[in-house]
């Protein structure tokens, strides 16, 4: 009698394939996610791995808090001491008599109430320039796609290549005359809303957040009778806010942080914004004076970032992912 030996069914492979490099290789039985990186974790799980990481890590995050936070504190300090101890060398990093009279003083002397009236009106009519043209603007190239669509958000980006000194000269001959309209726009606010209102990086980043707004959505908008206004007051306004945010803060910003194009287009005195009446100004105060108007003038700004931070860093992302 004849025994017949089957043979051992065969092993299966259990070593798995080889992650490409800078991918994610999930673990077995959902226990997470490792990743490839210069350092793996077992050096880091040693006493000198976790030395030098640490290291490194507390010397960098201090390294750039100081690089940013000190200017800051050198300018509000510098209010605080008298002309003779910001002129000794080497200089104190401490005043040595807090002086906060210099403040009022800075109000009185350089006009500041007039200048930040000025520069709180250009800066909220560029806002709702702003929002009223760029939003209807990426509306249309997102969801009502027109002809040449493509192309004109490619020319609206093409100008970001542009080095802003480059167009000083020909925005100013358009505010000093307005083509067809003949307008003179100087000494006006219009010369300081309408530029800040064509913003193609604002454009662009509002067409990409309404790109990620459902299809769906809109059409169901559409069946019941919805018209394009109707849907873009009613539903892509509300679910925009965050990015709605963000191009408000940035808009608002970079009017109140300019300096060259008020000082073109605004020469009277009374119509100077911040910036350009303590520039204005300087030759005609003292040192101490002068830093401590430059404080007063950077707070609204702070003010603003320190409020919404997490809207600009929710309104720069949102859009970015979908699915």
């Amino acid at each position: 009698m004849t025994t017949t030996l089957n043979p051992p069914p065969l092993l299966e492979a259990t070593t798995p394939t080889p992650a490409r490099r800078g991918t994610r290789k999930k673990k077995d039985k959902g226990r997470g996610y490792e990743t490839r990186s210069l350092v793996s974790p077992m050096s880091l799980q040693t006493w000198h791995g976790k030395l030098v990481y640490w290291t490194i890590l507390v010397v960098v995050v201090i390294g750039f808090t100081l690089a940013f936070v000190f200017p800051l504190y050198w300018m509000v300090t510098g209010a605080l001491k008298s002309p003779e101890e910001l002129a000794q060398i080497p200089p104190s990093f401490f005043p040595k008599h807090f002086d906060f009279g210099v403040y009022a003083d800075a109000w009185d002397q350089l006009q500041l109430g007039v200048f930040l009236k000025n520069t709180a009106l250009y800066a909220g009519g560029a806002w709702l320039f702003t929002l009223a043209v760029d939003v209807t603007a990426a509306y249309a190239l997102s969801k009502l796609r027109p002809f040449f669509g493509k192309l004109i958000l490619g020319l609206m980006l093409a100008t970001l290549m542009i080095p802003p000194m480059v167009l000083l000269l020909p925005t100013y001959l358009v505010a000093k005359d307005v083509p067809l309209f003949h307008f003179d726009l100087l000494n006006t606010p219009w010369a300081i809303w309408l530029p800040a209102a064509a913003n193609g990086f604002f454009i662009f980043l509002l067409k990409r957040f309404f790109d990620s707004i459902p299809r769906e959505l809109l059409e169901a908008a559409e069946i019941d009778g919805a018209s394009p206004m109707r849907i873009l007051w009613s539903i892509v306004l509300p679910v925009s806010r965050p990015i709605l945010g963000v191009v408000s803060i940035l808009s608002v910003v970079t009017v109140w942080k300019d300096f060259v194009w008020p000082l073109l287009v605004l020469p009277e005195t009374d119509k100077m914004s911040i910036s350009v009446g303590i520039a204005s100004l300087s030759a005609q105060m003292p040192q101490n004076v002068l830093i401590a108007s430059l404080v007063i003038a950077s707070l609204p700004t702070i003010l603003v970032f320190f409020v919404f931070q997490r809207s600009i860093m929710a309104g720069l992302t949102a859009g970015s992912l979908k699915g």
